[in-house]
């Protein structure tokens, strides 16, 4: 009873492996990088950003405009 129950768990074990790593592969079946789930909109987020004659970067438009920033 105890080894048919061991047996069922990781038969069930392993096809839960492969369903999970199913969508990290192609159509011919060859890894490749899985999907994030959660994927930050490109450049939606990100203010535009001005380089003054120093070589500091500050925010171009907004209610931070003129303020020094991190440079891309």
């Amino acid at each position: 009873m105890v080894i048919r129950t061991f047996a069922a768990l990781s038969i069930t074990a392993l096809m839960a492996t492969s369903l999970v790593a199913a969508p990290c592969r192609d159509a011919k079946g060859k890894f490749i990088k899985c999907p994030t789930a959660a994927a930050k909109p490109a450049a939606a987020a990100a203010p535009a950003v001005n380089k003054d004659a120093k070589g500091r970067c500050h925010v171009a438009s907004g209610p931070k405009k003129g303020q020094l920033t991190k440079c891309p």
